[in-house]
């Protein structure tokens, strides 16, 4: 992201945090599963991976493409972990991208979550809301329920809320950012970094 499109971004923000900051914080749990939060994977699973990302990241597009998918194989597919994906937005078209998988049905957040990503070069642009439609109007979204989606303020606001709370609560500055059964891990590290965690805890159960 610019210099530019970040000023331009805190600027969007400042109505909505004068909304949020004089709360005080009653943060949850972060390191558990929120109600309502998509699972890929098995709830029984006793590794948590909780990943913090934004749509616009091309690091967060290079995990979804080349390391999930085998973490899916080789860990979640077994019952041995299960992924959930938290929305960390850094600019307006991934808050925009953001909303839009919050408002698909609950099979499909994980299946828009992946195209969007691997579209992602196509719509992380200045006309990116009208760039995602094109992408979502192929899926079944009527312009309605588009433009429904993004003027929901409540879905907004509770996107940034929540990224403000990890920020306050768990320091997480960077995308991707994992938190595994607690433990904080930073960037799109390697498989095998992964593999190491993943083994590492289940020598331990």
């Amino acid at each position: 992201m610019t210099i530019k499109q970040k000023r331009l971004f805190l600027l969007y923000l400042l109505p909505i945090f004068s909304l949020i900051i004089p709360i005080n914080f009653a943060f949850a749990d972060l390191s558990k599963i929120q109600e309502g939060e998509w699972i890929l994977g098995s709830e029984d699973a006793p590794i948590t991976m909780i990943e913090y990302a934004s749509l616009s990241c091309p690091h967060c597009a290079s995990f979804h493409a080349n390391k999930l998918p085998k973490i899916k194989e080789e860990y979640i597919d077994n019952g041995k972990v299960k992924f959930v994906f938290r929305s960390f937005p850094f600019n307006i078209p991934a808050l925009q991208a953001s909303m839009i998988v919050n408002c698909v049905g609950e099979d499909l957040h994980f299946k828009y979550l992946n195209a969007l990503f691997s579209l992602q070069r196509s719509w992380v642009k200045e006309n990116s809301k009208e760039l995602l439609f094109n992408i979502v109007e192929t899926g079944g979204m009527s312009k309605e329920d588009f433009e429904s989606c993004l003027s929901d303020k409540e879905l907004e606001t509770k996107i940034l809320n929540n990224q403000i709370s990890a920020n306050k609560e768990l320091k997480i500055k960077t995308t991707p950012s994992f938190l595994i059964n607690g433990r904080l891990v930073e960037g799109n590290k390697s498989l095998e970094t992964f593999r190491q965690v993943f083994d590492s805890i289940l020598e331990n159960l």
